[in-house]
Protein backbone atom coordinates (compact mmCIF):
# COMPACT_ATOMS: atom_id res chain seq x y z
CA UNK A 1 0.00 0.00 0.00
CA UNK A 2 1.73 3.24 -1.12
CA UNK A 3 2.08 6.38 0.99
CA UNK A 4 -0.23 8.43 -1.23
CA UNK A 5 -3.08 5.98 -0.74
CA UNK A 6 -2.44 5.82 3.01
CA UNK A 7 -2.63 9.63 3.17
CA UNK A 8 -5.82 9.56 1.15
CA UNK A 9 -7.42 7.10 3.59
CA UNK A 10 -6.24 9.19 6.54
CA UNK A 11 -7.90 12.22 5.01
CA UNK A 12 -11.19 10.37 4.63
CA UNK A 13 -10.99 9.24 8.26
CA UNK A 14 -10.46 12.88 9.28
CA UNK A 15 -13.54 13.85 7.28
CA UNK A 16 -15.63 11.21 9.03
CA UNK A 17 -14.37 12.33 12.44
CA UNK A 18 -15.09 15.98 11.65
CA UNK A 19 -18.62 15.19 10.56
CA UNK A 20 -19.36 13.31 13.79
CA UNK A 21 -18.88 16.57 15.69
CA UNK A 22 -17.08 15.09 18.73
CA UNK A 23 -15.52 17.96 20.66
CA UNK A 24 -11.91 17.70 21.84
CA UNK A 25 -10.82 18.09 25.46
CA UNK A 26 -9.93 21.76 26.04
CA UNK A 27 -6.77 22.89 27.78
CA UNK A 28 -7.23 23.16 31.52
CA UNK A 29 -6.58 26.91 31.49
CA UNK A 30 -7.67 27.57 27.87
CA UNK A 31 -4.00 28.55 27.30
CA UNK A 32 -4.76 31.71 29.24
CA UNK A 33 -7.29 32.99 26.70
CA UNK A 34 -10.15 35.07 28.07
CA UNK A 35 -13.38 33.84 26.44
CA UNK A 36 -17.12 34.43 26.87
CA UNK A 37 -18.92 32.07 29.27
CA UNK A 38 -19.44 28.59 27.86
CA UNK A 39 -16.45 28.73 25.49
CA UNK A 40 -13.21 26.80 25.91
CA UNK A 41 -9.94 26.68 23.99
CA UNK A 42 -7.05 24.37 23.24
CA UNK A 43 -3.79 24.60 21.34
CA UNK A 44 -4.39 22.88 18.01
CA UNK A 45 -0.75 23.32 16.89
CA UNK A 46 2.31 25.11 18.19
CA UNK A 47 5.65 26.43 16.93
CA UNK A 48 4.57 25.85 13.33
CA UNK A 49 7.03 28.45 11.98
CA UNK A 50 9.80 28.24 14.59
CA UNK A 51 13.06 27.65 12.72
CA UNK A 52 11.37 28.01 9.33
CA UNK A 53 12.99 30.44 6.88
CA UNK A 54 12.33 31.52 3.31
CA UNK A 55 15.61 32.90 2.01
CA UNK A 56 16.97 35.08 4.81
CA UNK A 57 13.55 35.81 6.29
CA UNK A 58 11.99 34.04 9.26
CA UNK A 59 8.55 32.79 8.29
CA UNK A 60 5.46 33.78 10.24
CA UNK A 61 1.83 32.76 9.91
CA UNK A 62 -0.93 34.83 8.37
CA UNK A 63 -4.35 33.61 7.16
CA UNK A 64 -6.16 30.32 7.84
CA UNK A 65 -8.52 28.08 5.88
CA UNK A 66 -10.15 24.81 6.98
CA UNK A 67 -10.92 22.02 4.50
CA UNK A 68 -14.22 20.12 4.45
CA UNK A 69 -12.52 17.21 6.23
CA UNK A 70 -11.14 19.42 9.04
CA UNK A 71 -7.56 19.75 7.79
CA UNK A 72 -6.18 23.22 8.54
CA UNK A 73 -4.18 25.23 6.01
CA UNK A 74 -2.11 28.19 7.21
CA UNK A 75 -0.54 30.70 4.86
CA UNK A 76 2.96 31.93 5.65
CA UNK A 77 3.87 35.59 5.20
CA UNK A 78 6.72 34.64 2.87
CA UNK A 79 4.67 32.25 0.78
CA UNK A 80 4.80 28.78 2.26
CA UNK A 81 1.58 26.94 3.07
CA UNK A 82 1.45 24.72 6.16
CA UNK A 83 -1.04 21.84 5.99
CA UNK A 84 -2.04 20.41 9.38
CA UNK A 85 -3.99 17.26 10.20
CA UNK A 86 -5.28 15.58 13.34
CA UNK A 87 -5.03 11.84 12.63
CA UNK A 88 -5.91 10.47 16.07
CA UNK A 89 -9.00 12.54 16.82
CA UNK A 90 -7.66 14.33 19.91
CA UNK A 91 -8.34 17.76 18.43
CA UNK A 92 -4.66 18.59 17.93
CA UNK A 93 -2.57 18.44 14.77
CA UNK A 94 -0.01 15.66 14.71
CA UNK A 95 0.96 15.88 11.02
CA UNK A 96 2.30 19.08 9.44
CA UNK A 97 3.36 19.32 5.81
CA UNK A 98 4.77 22.31 3.97
CA UNK A 99 4.31 23.35 0.33
CA UNK A 100 3.77 26.38 -1.88
CA UNK A 101 5.55 28.72 -4.27
CA UNK A 102 7.31 30.71 -1.55
CA UNK A 103 6.84 34.21 -2.98
CA UNK A 104 5.06 35.98 -0.13
CA UNK A 105 1.41 36.22 0.77
CA UNK A 106 -1.20 36.41 3.46
CA UNK A 107 -4.63 35.15 2.36
CA UNK A 108 -5.99 31.63 1.83
CA UNK A 109 -9.46 30.11 1.53
CA UNK A 110 -11.51 27.29 0.00
CA UNK A 111 -14.01 28.04 -2.75
CA UNK A 112 -15.94 25.74 -5.10
CA UNK A 113 -13.59 22.79 -4.71
CA UNK A 114 -10.33 24.77 -4.91
CA UNK A 115 -7.79 26.03 -2.40
CA UNK A 116 -7.04 29.65 -3.32
CA UNK A 117 -4.15 31.65 -1.89
CA UNK A 118 -2.34 34.89 -2.66
CA UNK A 119 1.15 36.31 -2.84
CA UNK A 120 2.25 39.94 -3.05
CA UNK A 121 1.53 39.97 -6.78
CA UNK A 122 -0.77 37.06 -7.61
CA UNK A 123 -3.70 34.82 -6.71
CA UNK A 124 -3.27 31.05 -7.20
CA UNK A 125 -5.32 27.92 -6.70
CA UNK A 126 -5.00 24.15 -6.34
CA UNK A 127 -7.78 21.72 -7.16
CA UNK A 128 -8.82 20.22 -3.84
CA UNK A 129 -8.95 16.43 -3.86
CA UNK A 130 -10.68 15.05 -0.74
CA UNK A 131 -8.28 13.07 1.42
CA UNK A 132 -5.14 14.85 0.19
CA UNK A 133 -3.18 16.95 2.65
CA UNK A 134 -0.67 18.30 0.12
CA UNK A 135 -2.32 18.92 -3.25
CA UNK A 136 -1.15 16.74 -6.13
CA UNK A 137 -2.93 18.98 -8.63
CA UNK A 138 -0.91 21.60 -10.53
CA UNK A 139 -0.72 25.18 -9.28
CA UNK A 140 -2.93 27.45 -11.40
CA UNK A 141 -2.25 31.18 -11.71
CA UNK A 142 -5.56 33.08 -11.63
CA UNK A 143 -4.21 36.66 -11.53
CA UNK A 144 -0.57 37.68 -11.83
CA UNK A 145 1.67 40.77 -12.02
CA UNK A 146 -0.46 42.75 -9.61
CA UNK A 147 1.17 45.97 -8.36
CA UNK A 148 3.26 45.64 -5.19
CA UNK A 149 5.42 48.40 -3.76
CA UNK A 150 6.85 49.05 -0.32
CA UNK A 151 4.04 48.77 2.23
CA UNK A 152 0.53 47.29 2.06
CA UNK A 153 1.36 44.86 -0.72
CA UNK A 154 -0.42 41.75 0.61
CA UNK A 155 -3.46 40.71 -1.40
CA UNK A 156 -6.77 39.91 0.32
CA UNK A 157 -9.56 38.33 -1.71
CA UNK A 158 -13.08 36.94 -1.34
CA UNK A 159 -15.87 35.50 -3.51
CA UNK A 160 -19.52 36.38 -3.99
CA UNK A 161 -22.31 34.02 -5.09
CA UNK A 162 -22.34 35.18 -8.70
CA UNK A 163 -18.97 33.89 -9.86
CA UNK A 164 -16.87 36.93 -8.96
CA UNK A 165 -13.67 37.33 -6.95
CA UNK A 166 -12.59 40.63 -5.38
CA UNK A 167 -8.88 41.27 -4.86
CA UNK A 168 -7.51 44.23 -2.95
CA UNK A 169 -4.57 46.28 -4.22
CA UNK A 170 -3.55 48.43 -1.28
CA UNK A 171 -1.78 51.73 -1.34
CA UNK A 172 2.00 51.70 -0.82
CA UNK A 173 1.59 55.03 1.01
CA UNK A 174 0.43 55.91 4.49
CA UNK A 175 -1.19 58.91 2.82
CA UNK A 176 -0.61 59.76 -0.86
CA UNK A 177 1.69 62.70 -0.22
CA UNK A 178 5.21 64.03 -0.58
CA UNK A 179 7.16 63.26 1.52
CA UNK A 180 5.06 60.45 2.97
CA UNK A 181 4.88 60.15 6.79
CA UNK A 182 7.15 63.19 7.29
CA UNK A 183 6.84 66.66 8.75
CA UNK A 184 5.11 69.03 6.39
CA UNK A 185 3.94 66.35 3.95
CA UNK A 186 1.66 67.71 1.23
CA UNK A 187 -0.95 65.72 -0.66
CA UNK A 188 -0.79 65.31 -4.40
CA UNK A 189 -3.25 67.06 -6.71
CA UNK A 190 -6.73 65.71 -7.42
CA UNK A 191 -5.61 64.68 -10.91
CA UNK A 192 -2.62 62.79 -9.50
CA UNK A 193 -4.84 61.06 -6.92
CA UNK A 194 -7.29 59.97 -9.62
CA UNK A 195 -4.43 58.62 -11.73
CA UNK A 196 -2.93 56.81 -8.74
CA UNK A 197 -6.27 55.22 -7.85
CA UNK A 198 -6.54 53.71 -11.31
CA UNK A 199 -3.92 51.24 -10.03
CA UNK A 200 -3.93 51.34 -6.21
CA UNK A 201 -6.19 51.81 -3.22
CA UNK A 202 -9.22 49.64 -3.97
CA UNK A 203 -10.72 46.27 -4.78
CA UNK A 204 -10.77 44.85 -8.32
CA UNK A 205 -13.22 42.20 -9.55
CA UNK A 206 -12.00 39.14 -11.46
CA UNK A 207 -13.28 35.81 -12.74
CA UNK A 208 -12.04 33.19 -10.21
CA UNK A 209 -12.11 30.41 -12.84
CA UNK A 210 -10.10 32.17 -15.53
CA UNK A 211 -6.31 31.73 -15.48
CA UNK A 212 -3.50 34.17 -16.28
CA UNK A 213 -5.46 37.37 -15.79
CA UNK A 214 -3.75 40.70 -15.06
CA UNK A 215 -5.08 43.84 -13.43
CA UNK A 216 -6.20 45.05 -16.87
CA UNK A 217 -8.64 42.11 -17.01
CA UNK A 218 -10.28 43.21 -13.76
CA UNK A 219 -12.90 45.85 -13.06
CA UNK A 220 -12.31 48.37 -10.29
CA UNK A 221 -15.02 47.62 -7.72
CA UNK A 222 -14.26 50.23 -5.04
CA UNK A 223 -11.76 52.99 -4.35
CA UNK A 224 -10.51 55.36 -1.65
CA UNK A 225 -8.83 52.61 0.37
CA UNK A 226 -5.59 52.67 2.30
CA UNK A 227 -5.31 48.92 2.92
CA UNK A 228 -7.64 46.10 3.92
CA UNK A 229 -6.94 42.44 4.62
CA UNK A 230 -10.41 41.81 6.07
CA UNK A 231 -13.06 41.07 3.42
CA UNK A 232 -16.06 38.71 3.74
CA UNK A 233 -19.19 37.96 1.68
CA UNK A 234 -22.39 37.91 3.75
CA UNK A 235 -24.81 35.43 2.11
CA UNK A 236 -28.02 36.69 3.75
CA UNK A 237 -27.78 40.35 2.72
CA UNK A 238 -25.61 39.37 -0.27
CA UNK A 239 -23.02 42.05 0.41
CA UNK A 240 -19.29 42.30 0.94
CA UNK A 241 -18.07 43.77 4.23
CA UNK A 242 -14.51 44.94 4.87
CA UNK A 243 -12.39 46.56 7.57
CA UNK A 244 -9.77 49.09 6.46
CA UNK A 245 -6.58 49.94 8.33
CA UNK A 246 -6.51 53.61 9.29
CA UNK A 247 -3.64 56.00 8.75
CA UNK A 248 -0.62 56.78 10.98
CA UNK A 249 1.66 59.70 11.90
CA UNK A 250 -0.72 62.66 12.06
CA UNK A 251 1.34 64.34 14.77
CA UNK A 252 4.55 63.88 12.79
CA UNK A 253 3.07 65.42 9.64
CA UNK A 254 1.45 68.33 11.51
CA UNK A 255 2.68 68.68 15.12
CA UNK A 256 1.02 72.11 15.39
CA UNK A 257 -2.54 70.77 15.11
CA UNK A 258 -2.10 67.14 16.24
CA UNK A 259 -0.32 65.72 19.26
CA UNK A 260 0.67 62.15 20.07
CA UNK A 261 -2.67 61.46 21.74
CA UNK A 262 -4.50 62.56 18.59
CA UNK A 263 -2.43 60.09 16.59
CA UNK A 264 -3.09 57.37 19.15
CA UNK A 265 -6.87 57.77 19.23
CA UNK A 266 -8.32 59.77 16.33
CA UNK A 267 -7.88 57.64 13.20
CA UNK A 268 -10.21 54.66 13.33
CA UNK A 269 -9.98 51.23 11.76
CA UNK A 270 -13.07 51.48 9.51
CA UNK A 271 -15.63 48.69 9.02
CA UNK A 272 -17.69 49.25 5.84
CA UNK A 273 -20.41 47.75 3.70
CA UNK A 274 -18.53 47.41 0.41
CA UNK A 275 -20.96 48.22 -2.39
CA UNK A 276 -19.72 48.47 -5.98
CA UNK A 277 -18.53 52.01 -6.72
CA UNK A 278 -18.05 53.01 -3.08
CA UNK A 279 -15.34 55.57 -2.20
CA UNK A 280 -13.96 55.25 1.34
CA UNK A 281 -12.33 58.71 1.27
CA UNK A 282 -8.60 57.95 1.46
CA UNK A 283 -6.20 59.78 0.98
CA UNK A 284 -8.18 62.98 1.50
CA UNK A 285 -9.71 62.03 4.84
CA UNK A 286 -9.80 59.77 7.89
CA UNK A 287 -12.56 58.84 10.33
CA UNK A 288 -12.29 60.31 13.83
CA UNK A 289 -14.07 57.89 16.20
CA UNK A 290 -14.20 60.50 18.97
CA UNK A 291 -15.81 63.23 16.86
CA UNK A 292 -17.72 60.50 14.96
CA UNK A 293 -16.95 62.38 11.77
CA UNK A 294 -14.92 62.13 8.58
CA UNK A 295 -12.08 64.62 8.90
CA UNK A 296 -9.83 66.26 6.33
CA UNK A 297 -6.32 64.78 6.42
CA UNK A 298 -3.51 67.19 7.40
CA UNK A 299 -1.75 66.45 4.10
CA UNK A 300 -4.83 67.87 2.35
CA UNK A 301 -5.40 70.94 4.50
CA UNK A 302 -6.84 69.36 7.65
CA UNK A 303 -6.18 70.95 11.03
CA UNK A 304 -7.97 68.58 13.45
CA UNK A 305 -11.13 70.69 13.02
CA UNK A 306 -12.02 70.72 9.31
CA UNK A 307 -14.42 68.01 8.24
CA UNK A 308 -14.33 66.29 4.86
CA UNK A 309 -17.48 67.50 3.16
CA UNK A 310 -17.46 65.25 0.09
CA UNK A 311 -20.82 63.42 0.22
CA UNK A 312 -19.38 60.54 -1.85
CA UNK A 313 -17.05 59.48 0.98
CA UNK A 314 -18.59 56.49 2.74
CA UNK A 315 -19.31 56.45 6.47
CA UNK A 316 -18.14 53.36 8.39
CA UNK A 317 -20.73 51.14 10.03
CA UNK A 318 -18.30 50.54 12.92
CA UNK A 319 -15.27 52.62 13.93
CA UNK A 320 -12.79 50.38 15.74
CA UNK A 321 -10.05 51.97 17.90
CA UNK A 322 -7.01 53.37 16.11
CA UNK A 323 -4.06 51.23 15.11
CA UNK A 324 -5.47 47.87 16.21
CA UNK A 325 -4.50 46.46 12.77
CA UNK A 326 -7.43 44.36 11.48
CA UNK A 327 -6.26 41.29 9.58
CA UNK A 328 -8.35 38.24 8.62
CA UNK A 329 -12.13 38.22 9.08
CA UNK A 330 -14.47 35.25 8.64
CA UNK A 331 -18.20 34.52 8.56
CA UNK A 332 -19.49 32.23 11.29
CA UNK A 333 -21.48 29.73 9.21
CA UNK A 334 -21.31 26.89 11.73
CA UNK A 335 -23.89 25.64 14.20
CA UNK A 336 -21.73 24.64 17.20
CA UNK A 337 -21.81 28.15 18.72
CA UNK A 338 -25.07 29.59 20.12
CA UNK A 339 -27.62 31.22 17.81
CA UNK A 340 -26.26 34.68 18.64
CA UNK A 341 -23.15 33.97 16.56
CA UNK A 342 -24.83 32.60 13.42
CA UNK A 343 -23.99 34.59 10.27
CA UNK A 344 -21.96 37.13 12.27
CA UNK A 345 -18.28 37.76 11.69
CA UNK A 346 -15.08 37.21 13.66
CA UNK A 347 -12.24 39.68 13.10
CA UNK A 348 -8.64 39.18 14.24
CA UNK A 349 -6.68 42.25 15.34
CA UNK A 350 -2.91 41.98 15.19
CA UNK A 351 -2.40 44.77 17.72
CA UNK A 352 -0.86 48.22 17.51
CA UNK A 353 2.73 49.43 17.39
CA UNK A 354 2.22 53.21 17.33
CA UNK A 355 -0.20 54.28 20.07
CA UNK A 356 2.55 55.87 22.18
CA UNK A 357 2.43 57.47 24.67
CA UNK A 358 -0.58 55.25 25.41
CA UNK A 359 -0.01 51.53 25.92
CA UNK A 360 -0.16 49.47 22.73
CA UNK A 361 -3.47 47.67 22.32
CA UNK A 362 -5.76 45.52 20.19
CA UNK A 363 -4.29 42.01 20.48
CA UNK A 364 -7.59 40.20 20.33
CA UNK A 365 -10.39 38.66 18.26
CA UNK A 366 -13.74 40.43 18.24
CA UNK A 367 -17.20 39.30 17.18
CA UNK A 368 -19.47 41.48 15.03
CA UNK A 369 -23.16 40.48 15.38
CA UNK A 370 -25.41 40.57 12.30
CA UNK A 371 -29.20 40.75 12.28
CA UNK A 372 -31.71 38.52 10.48
CA UNK A 373 -31.37 40.64 7.34
CA UNK A 374 -27.64 40.01 7.19
CA UNK A 375 -26.61 43.49 8.31
CA UNK A 376 -24.31 44.36 11.24
CA UNK A 377 -26.04 45.67 14.34
CA UNK A 378 -23.40 48.40 14.71
CA UNK A 379 -21.98 46.86 17.87
CA UNK A 380 -19.01 44.58 18.46
CA UNK A 381 -17.92 42.30 21.29
CA UNK A 382 -14.58 41.17 22.64
CA UNK A 383 -14.44 37.44 21.96
CA UNK A 384 -10.82 36.37 22.59
CA UNK A 385 -8.60 38.40 24.87
CA UNK A 386 -5.67 37.51 27.09
CA UNK A 387 -3.44 36.46 24.20
CA UNK A 388 -0.35 35.08 26.00
CA UNK A 389 2.44 37.62 26.15
CA UNK A 390 0.47 40.51 24.63
CA UNK A 391 0.92 42.51 27.82
CA UNK A 392 4.66 42.63 27.18
CA UNK A 393 4.12 44.00 23.71
CA UNK A 394 1.83 46.63 25.19
CA UNK A 395 4.89 47.94 27.01
CA UNK A 396 7.01 47.95 23.88
CA UNK A 397 8.91 44.67 23.94
CA UNK A 398 8.48 41.70 21.64
CA UNK A 399 5.07 40.08 21.59
CA UNK A 400 5.07 36.39 22.35
CA UNK A 401 1.93 35.83 20.27
CA UNK A 402 -0.18 38.08 18.04
CA UNK A 403 -3.55 37.08 16.48
CA UNK A 404 -3.81 37.08 12.71
CA UNK A 405 -5.92 34.44 10.97
CA UNK A 406 -9.45 33.24 11.75
CA UNK A 407 -11.40 30.43 10.09
CA UNK A 408 -14.37 28.19 10.93
CA UNK A 409 -14.07 24.40 10.79
CA UNK A 410 -16.72 21.99 9.48
CA UNK A 411 -17.78 21.18 13.06
CA UNK A 412 -18.23 24.89 13.89
CA UNK A 413 -14.99 25.34 15.85
CA UNK A 414 -13.15 28.64 15.43
CA UNK A 415 -9.44 28.45 14.57
CA UNK A 416 -7.13 31.39 15.32
CA UNK A 417 -3.52 31.74 14.16
CA UNK A 418 -0.61 33.57 15.73
CA UNK A 419 2.06 35.22 13.60
CA UNK A 420 5.08 35.07 15.90
CA UNK A 421 5.57 31.40 16.76
CA UNK A 422 2.88 29.83 14.64
CA UNK A 423 0.55 28.78 17.43
CA UNK A 424 -2.98 27.88 16.30
CA UNK A 425 -5.82 27.88 18.82
CA UNK A 426 -9.13 26.07 18.48
CA UNK A 427 -12.10 27.61 20.28
CA UNK A 428 -15.11 25.39 21.01
CA UNK A 429 -18.43 25.86 22.75
CA UNK A 430 -19.15 23.43 25.59
CA UNK A 431 -21.77 25.43 27.48
CA UNK A 432 -20.03 24.78 30.78
CA UNK A 433 -20.00 27.53 33.36
CA UNK A 434 -16.28 28.11 33.23
CA UNK A 435 -14.76 30.49 35.73
CA UNK A 436 -14.51 34.01 34.39
CA UNK A 437 -10.98 35.23 33.88
CA UNK A 438 -9.67 38.75 33.70
CA UNK A 439 -6.60 40.32 32.19
CA UNK A 440 -4.41 41.17 35.18
CA UNK A 441 -1.18 42.00 33.43
CA UNK A 442 2.01 42.32 35.41
CA UNK A 443 3.84 44.81 33.26
CA UNK A 444 7.61 44.25 33.12
CA UNK A 445 10.19 46.79 34.14
CA UNK A 446 12.05 48.58 31.39
CA UNK A 447 15.36 46.93 30.56
CA UNK A 448 17.52 49.96 31.37
CA UNK A 449 15.92 50.37 34.78
CA UNK A 450 14.04 53.59 33.99
CA UNK A 451 10.31 53.92 33.88
CA UNK A 452 8.36 53.93 30.62
CA UNK A 453 7.98 57.71 30.38
CA UNK A 454 10.15 60.35 28.75
CA UNK A 455 11.97 62.44 31.34
CA UNK A 456 11.50 66.21 31.33
CA UNK A 457 9.21 66.51 28.28
CA UNK A 458 9.66 70.31 28.33
CA UNK A 459 13.26 69.87 27.22
CA UNK A 460 13.21 70.37 23.40
CA UNK A 461 15.27 67.26 22.65
CA UNK A 462 13.19 65.09 24.96
CA UNK A 463 10.01 66.48 23.43
CA UNK A 464 11.24 65.56 19.94
CA UNK A 465 11.94 62.04 21.16
CA UNK A 466 8.52 61.78 22.79
CA UNK A 467 6.56 63.06 19.80
CA UNK A 468 8.61 61.66 16.90
CA UNK A 469 11.04 58.89 17.86
CA UNK A 470 8.92 57.14 20.51
CA UNK A 471 6.03 56.72 18.08
CA UNK A 472 8.05 54.05 16.25
CA UNK A 473 10.87 52.98 18.59
CA UNK A 474 8.58 53.01 21.67
CA UNK A 475 9.03 55.27 24.72
CA UNK A 476 11.36 52.75 26.36
CA UNK A 477 13.45 52.24 23.21
CA UNK A 478 12.55 48.58 22.70
CA UNK A 479 11.35 49.03 19.14
CA UNK A 480 8.74 46.91 17.39
CA UNK A 481 9.81 43.39 16.35
CA UNK A 482 10.11 43.10 12.56
CA UNK A 483 8.80 46.65 12.12
CA UNK A 484 11.05 49.15 13.96
CA UNK A 485 14.56 48.48 15.37
CA UNK A 486 15.29 48.80 19.10
CA UNK A 487 17.41 51.63 20.44
CA UNK A 488 18.41 49.68 23.55
CA UNK A 489 21.53 47.66 22.79
CA UNK A 490 21.85 49.13 19.31
CA UNK A 491 25.38 49.27 17.92
CA UNK A 492 24.26 52.11 15.67
CA UNK A 493 23.08 54.21 18.63
CA UNK A 494 26.21 53.48 20.65
CA UNK A 495 28.65 53.67 17.73
CA UNK A 496 30.15 56.29 15.45
CA UNK A 497 28.42 59.63 16.17
CA UNK A 498 29.09 60.91 12.64
CA UNK A 499 27.24 57.93 11.19
CA UNK A 500 24.33 58.56 13.58
CA UNK A 501 24.18 62.23 12.55
CA UNK A 502 24.02 61.22 8.90
CA UNK A 503 21.27 58.71 9.61
CA UNK A 504 19.09 61.55 10.91
CA UNK A 505 20.08 63.85 8.05
CA UNK A 506 19.78 61.33 5.21
CA UNK A 507 17.75 58.41 6.54
CA UNK A 508 19.08 54.92 7.40
CA UNK A 509 18.73 53.55 3.85
CA UNK A 510 21.26 56.08 2.55
CA UNK A 511 23.82 55.44 5.30
CA UNK A 512 23.69 51.87 6.61
CA UNK A 513 24.95 48.83 4.66
CA UNK A 514 22.56 47.20 2.20
CA UNK A 515 22.88 43.84 4.00
CA UNK A 516 21.77 45.23 7.37
CA UNK A 517 18.81 43.72 9.22
CA UNK A 518 15.63 44.92 7.50
CA UNK A 519 12.48 46.21 9.18
CA UNK A 520 9.05 46.85 7.72
CA UNK A 521 9.00 50.43 9.01
CA UNK A 522 11.01 52.93 6.98
CA UNK A 523 12.61 55.85 8.84
CA UNK A 524 12.70 59.04 6.77
CA UNK A 525 15.45 61.71 6.95
CA UNK A 526 14.88 64.40 9.56
CA UNK A 527 16.96 67.18 7.98
CA UNK A 528 14.07 69.60 8.65
CA UNK A 529 15.26 69.66 12.27
CA UNK A 530 17.80 72.27 13.28
CA UNK A 531 21.42 71.37 14.02
CA UNK A 532 20.77 71.96 17.72
CA UNK A 533 17.66 69.75 17.71
CA UNK A 534 19.44 66.88 15.96
CA UNK A 535 22.37 67.11 18.34
CA UNK A 536 20.01 67.29 21.30
CA UNK A 537 17.93 64.25 20.37
CA UNK A 538 21.07 62.20 19.58
CA UNK A 539 22.51 63.06 22.96
CA UNK A 540 19.24 62.19 24.68
CA UNK A 541 19.10 58.80 22.92
CA UNK A 542 22.76 57.99 23.56
CA UNK A 543 22.54 59.03 27.21
CA UNK A 544 19.45 56.94 27.80
CA UNK A 545 20.06 53.86 25.65
CA UNK A 546 23.87 53.54 25.27
CA UNK A 547 26.44 53.26 28.03
CA UNK A 548 29.42 55.62 27.91
CA UNK A 549 28.65 57.01 24.45
CA UNK A 550 30.14 60.42 23.68
CA UNK A 551 27.95 63.46 23.02
CA UNK A 552 27.68 65.42 19.78
CA UNK A 553 27.52 69.15 19.17
CA UNK A 554 25.44 71.30 16.81
CA UNK A 555 28.70 72.16 15.04
CA UNK A 556 29.29 68.50 14.21
CA UNK A 557 25.78 68.30 12.75
CA UNK A 558 26.36 71.48 10.72
CA UNK A 559 29.57 70.05 9.29
CA UNK A 560 27.74 66.94 8.03
CA UNK A 561 24.79 68.96 6.76
CA UNK A 562 27.18 71.03 4.64
CA UNK A 563 28.12 67.84 2.77
CA UNK A 564 24.56 67.02 1.73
Amino acid sequence: MNKTFIAYLAGLVCAATASMGALPVPDADDDGLVLPPGFRALIYADNVVVGKKVGNSHENLRGLAVAPNGDVFAKGHYGQIFALRDTNGDGRADVIEQFGPGDGGTHIMFHNGYLYHSSRTAVYRYKYIPGELVPSSPLEVIVHDLPAQRDHDQKAFAFDESGHMLVEIGSPYNVFSQPDRQFGAKGFSNAEVEKFQETYGGFWRFDPDKTNQTQADGVRFSTGHRHSLALVWQPVSKNFFMCMMGRDNMNIVDPTDYDALDNAERDAEEFHLLKEGVNIGWPYSYWDPIKNARMLAPEYGGDNRKRADNPEFDKPLIAFPAHWAPLQMCLYDGTQFPEHYRNGMFLAFHGSWNRAPLPQAGYKVVFIPFDAQGMPTGKWENFVEGIPGAEFYAKGSGAKYRPCGVAVGPDGSLYISDTEKGRIWRVIYTGEKNRAKKNNFNLPAVADGTDNTVADPKNPANKIFATVCAACHMPDGRGVPSMQPPLIGSAVVAGDPTRLINILLKGPAAVLPADRAKYTGSMPPFNVLSDADIAGVINYIRTRFATGASSVTPEQVAAQRAKL
